[in-house]
């Protein structure tokens, strides 16, 4: 697939406001393939240096980060949209946390795991696993959170030894070139970490047939279907980290203030742009209309518009495209009759892309905002009569992200959490285990393959290796070697007979063949 790269640059545009950034110019596939080649070249030296020295490099992201903070929050806020508190708390802070616990927890992570004995009569055999990077990462995200998600897969994968050509969210050309900057100042050896400025459309493509190693994507799941099936000509492996549609459980003994809260939070930060945020809402019926009355109050306090003293809760939308999603999914509700619960006031200054927090109720499942990602600031609300009806309703959907379930009674929500078909499930909180950088990140279903985040996502850099040694030397060869014979066939049968035969003198039988074939491996 070739690359639309007609548009030789590329317009910063400030979603909140819609004033111009400033213009950047696009890279060429011919500069794709040239970082490719460069990152290959790079990576014998960059896979083996000490560990220690990989470590050196990439901590200097975090020094760099903190001293920057203001700055890459500004920028994040300006060319996204999002506040510049959210900035702050969802990227720059987490991907400083990631950096930091990354760098401390690298030895660990790839550290040789012993494969422990598996029977004794093999007991000079032993095995275990190490870690070998994959080479050259590519690494695809979107412009929802287009420095941290990028950022953190970036420090993992140098970590392990791979090197990588990243190429971020081109909605966000300010969020990647400051990305860029923040790796510039590390210093890493030529070719070991690239940032391309390129249009979405073919770029995965493009990378899967110039030869990367593995590719990690953040995007949409039609995409990441598309992917999935390049890969599969040259059985290249990939993380898929896709969309979402996530459900939240209110229970009958919930604290309603926290969970109205919550929703607020998980539903409406970053304008709703969040593919583990809350977007449909089960609450228990004999609670339904006090929760109600509690998030309406919350909505309708919420402060939108543009951030510009730090005195606003809710940004824009961060491109059209969505906007219009937005629009068409209440459509079809209203449509279909829901109701608009609650809503936001309407921003005083705002551009187009400055949507209102809407909750709706009246909700079905056959409304898009309750079978389909919406990706904006809209919830549905349904009421429930069991916990049996709510994890169905939960679980009715072809994307399992995330979820959560809130309750006083934890041994209760645990035991819901665990039925929910979604990669990462919260008790009492839902959306911010983003940014720990110790839990795993991925779905189930539609939602994707692998994990990024987290122990196993820092194993998604590495391939499993396993290393077996024998370590009797004296001993000339195994007792399964040629020359075969008729002996030797018993003896092996021997071993079974000895370990798993019935009674005694099956066991004293097999152990006398095995015995009598042992001398043979001291034979040349």
């Amino acid at each position: 697939m070739t690359i639309d790269i007609r548009r030789q640059t590329v317009t910063a545009i400030n979603p909140a406001t819609g004033e111009s950034l400033g213009t950047l110019p696009y890279d060429t596939p011919a500069d794709l393939e040239r970082c490719i080649h460069e990152a290959r070249a790079s990576f014998p030296a960059w896979s083996v240096a000490p560990l220690r020295t990989r470590v050196r490099y990439v901590r200097r992201l975090k020094d760099y980060m903190t001293e920057h903070a203001d700055e890459l929050a500004e920028t994040i806020s300006r060319n996204n949209g999002k506040t510049r508190v959210e900035a702050m708390a969802t990227e720059v802070v987490p991907a400083i946390l990631a950096v930091d616990y990354y760098c401390k927890k690298a030895r660990r992570f790839l550290k040789p795991v012993p494969c422990g004995r598996g029977n004794v009569l093999l007991i000079n055999k032993r095995g275990r696993v190490v870690r070998t990077p994959f080479g050259v990462v590519g690494i695809i995200t979107a412009w929802n959170y287009p420095f941290a998600i990028p950022l953190s897969e970036i420090a993992m994968a140098l970590l392990a030894g791979n090197t990588i050509v990243a190429k971020p969210a081109d909605e966000t050309p300010l969020v990647a070139k400051a990305l860029q900057t923040c790796l510039e100042a590390c210093r890493f050896p030529a070719g070991v970490v690239s940032v391309v400025l390129m249009p979405g459309p073919g770029t995965g493509e493009a990378m899967l047939d110039a030869g990367v190693d593995k590719l990690f994507f953040t995007g949409s799941t039609r995409v990441g279907k598309k992917l999935m099936a390049k890969a599969a000509e040259t059985l290249t492996p990939l993380v898929l980290e896709l969309g979402g549609n996530d459900a939240m459980i209110v229970c009958e003994d919930a604290d309603l203030e926290r969970a109205a809260g919550g929703a607020v939070w998980a539903g409406f930060q970053n304008a709703g742009q969040s593919c583990g945020g809350v977007e449909r809402i089960y609450v228990h019926e004999r609670v339904y209309d006090t929760f109600l009355v509690v998030l309406k109050r919350k909505i309708e306090a919420l402060r939108i518009g543009p951030d510009v003293d730090h005195n606003v809760d809710m940004g824009s939308m961060t491109v059209e495209r969505q906007v219009e999603t937005v629009r068409r999914h209440v459509s079809d509700a209203l449509d279909k009759g829901a109701t608009i619960f609650a809503q936001s006031k309407p921003s005083v200054e705002s551009s187009a892309r400055m949507l209102p927090a809407m909750v709706l109720t009246d909700v079905m499942h056959d409304m898009l905002v309750m079978k389909d990602e919406t990706f904006g600031p809209v919830v549905g609300v349904m009421k429930y009569a069991t916990d049996e009806e709510a994890v169905r309703l939960a679980n009715d959907s072809h994307l399992g992200l995330t979820g959560s379930v809130w309750s006083r009674n934890r041994r209760k929500a645990e035991r819901i959490a665990r039925q929910i078909r979604a990669g990462v499930v919260m008790v009492n909180d839902h959306l911010m285990s983003h940014g720990l950088a110790e839990t795993p990140w991925g779905g189930f279903k539609e939602s994707g393959i692998g994990r990024t985040h987290g122990r196993l996502g820092f194993d998604e850099m590495t391939q499993p290796q396993t290393i077996v040694h024998d370590i009797l030397p004296f001993v000339k060869k195994d007792v399964w070697w040629p020359p075969y014979s008729e002996s030797v066939y018993k003896g092996l049968r021997g071993v079974a007979m000895t370990l798993y035969g019935e009674g005694l003198m099956k066991k004293l039988e097999g152990l006398v063949a095995l015995m009598r074939i042992l001398p043979r491996v001291f034979k040349k």
